[in-house]
């Protein structure tokens, strides 16, 4: 029998939660689950996290021909996309503008033809999309699909592939290994879902794909929050902050924004509009740590555009880390040679968009955007009920800098023991730490010492980056993990593999829209 989405079960005795044993064993065996009270579930594959990482990987199964129910997709989240559509929409990327992605790169399309351009100019009745796509980058900006484009093309997979049957909502607790071979989920179903505390699905193979733990805070503005309770006026731009532009319309104030990537772009983009399409009077300070001047790199074939404080980059990674001579690099190199080259190509960037380029000359043109480094020390109240920014610069002068708001656009957290599974999975699960900190996986993606007498578990996205593939977490890089795992889930027997027959008729039926 296996948990499905919305099923009660009825009959369960009323102990199922863990014990002390369990929780110190690295092994269980099924006597100490069933001796726990907790309902066993048999299912081959189970995924964890339910996002844009799982879903990438029932989908290239499920084309490989694996029955749905020979899958289970453990998730808090209602729908694959629910956890980026939020991070999207805090961060000032709403439905209808565009992210930042290739126009190759579908999470619900494998073979990634029709692009989203295609699809975009067909949708819209558009040559224009085509001729961008055609004249990029050098006569236009690269193009990216809408946020909305994904919503939609990715529901639409889902109910192909009969993702919802899949679906089993609840909180993973851990993953521990199963003496005999494969392993146990533990999973806190929603309340009134189940007559016990915890439910374990049993199974061959694990995958995880859990994205970022939580929001990254710099330190001296967590301490701010932390000190003053003011959660307020310091804000991230991964939480809600619409009331800092709502205020903004309401009388003149400033904001200093902290951050230099893709997040930082598109708040002082919003920031520019709202400026320009209400007749604000909003001063905007923007504070780099590292404040880029031009073009940098290691070498000639190392380099990249940057300028005004920016680093700039079409997309997260140049294109050939993603399947050319940059990816063939990863893979050949030591770990010594991996993280010099992660540290060459990666960092924080963000695309030279033309619009918003015209909108910063304006602003330092006009007075109104501030844009220098600085390090800031700490962050204080004032008598008024304003905040100053104490900082030094590379020369040694110090600032003061008096706002209404502060915006950290520095990241997401993604240390591994923030995270409640991995944290486990580390203690107890045999799992070690690569040079970036993260995940150490082999060349499927499977997470080396954590293997179970022919059970096997695998990871991707953000908590696999910093091995052999560098643009893991990204949507192309998520379909490059679950291709790789299908192709070696398959050589082990639980999957066809997706040969030229295969993948040309199931291309076919995408195309027509035909369920799986």
């Amino acid at each position: 029998m296996i948990l499905s989405r919305g099923t009660s079960l009825q009959g369960a005795r009323p102990v199922g939660d863990l014990t002390p044993e369990l929780l110190r064993s690295p092994v269980w065996h099924d006597r100490q689950v069933q001796s726990a009270g907790i309902p066993l579930y048999d299912v081959p594959l189970v995924t964890v996290g339910g996002g844009l990482g799982s879903f990438t990987l029932v989908d290239v199964l499920r084309i490989q021909g694996v029955a749905a129910g020979a899958i289970r997709v453990l998730s808090s989240r209602d729908a694959p996309w629910q956890s980026w559509e939020y991070l999207t929409r805090v961060s000032q990327l709403p439905a209808g503008e565009r992210i930042r992605s290739d126009a190759g790169a579908r999470p619900d399309n494998i073979w990634g033809f029709p692009s989203y351009a295609l699809h975009e100019a067909w949708q819209d009745k558009s040559v224009k999309l085509l001729w961008q796509v055609l004249t990029e980058p050098i006569l236009s900006d690269f193009f990216s699909p809408r946020a909305a484009t994904v919503f939609e093309t990715v529901r639409r997979e889902a109910d192909r592939i009969s993702y919802w049957q899949m679906l089993s909502k609840g909180q993973v607790r851990m993953v521990r290994r199963r003496a005999g071979g494969g392993y146990f989920t533990v999973l806190t179903p929603p309340p009134g879902a189940s007559a016990t505390k915890r439910v374990v699905m049993r199974s061959q193979y694990v995958h995880l794909a859990v994205g970022y733990p939580g929001l990254k805070f710099l330190p001296d503005l967590q301490q701010f929050r932390e000190a003053h309770n003011d959660y307020h006026r310091v804000v991230n731009a991964y939480e809600p902050h619409e009331h800092v532009y709502e205020t903004l319309k309401s009388r003149p104030g400033v904001v200093v924004v902290r951050g230099a990537g893709i997040v930082a772009s598109r708040v002082l983009q919003r920031l520019m509009d709202d400026r320009e399409r209400y007749g604000l009077q909003t001063q905007i300070v923007h504070m780099f740590r590292t404040f880029v001047t031009g073009a940098h790199g290691s070498g000639p074939w190392m380099r990249r555009k940057g300028g005004d404080g920016w680093a700039y980059q079409a997309f997260t990674l140049p294109k050939s880390a993603f399947g050319g001579q940059l990816k063939a690099q990863f893979r050949r190199a030591g770990p010594e040679r991996r993280a010099a080259l992660s540290k060459a190509v990666g960092g924080t960037t963000t695309p030279r968009l033309r619009r918003w380029q015209e909108q910063m000359r304006r602003g330092r043109a006009g007075g109104w955007y501030h844009p220098f480094q600085a390090v800031v020390d700490r962050v204080e109240p004032t008598p008024d009920g304003r905040l100053v920014s104490l900082t030094r610069s590379d020369d040694g002068r110090l600032g003061r800098y008096t706002s209404d708001f502060v915006i950290d656009c520095t990241g997401l957290e993604a240390d591994m023991p923030e995270h409640r599974v991995l944290a486990d999975l580390l203690q107890y699960g045999g799992a070690r730490r690569n040079g970036a900190g993260r995940l150490a996986v082999g060349e499927h993606f499977e997470v080396l010492g954590a293997e179970s007498e022919g059970g096997v578990l695998y990871a991707s996205g953000a908590a696999a980056a910093g091995n052999h593939f560098p643009a893991v977490d990204s949507f192309l890089g998520m379909q490059t993990a679950a291709l790789d795992i299908a192709a070696d889930l398959a050589r082990r027997g639980f999957c066809s593999r997706l040969g030229p027959v295969r993948s040309t008729g199931q291309w076919i039926r995408w195309m027509r829209g035909r369920p799986l």
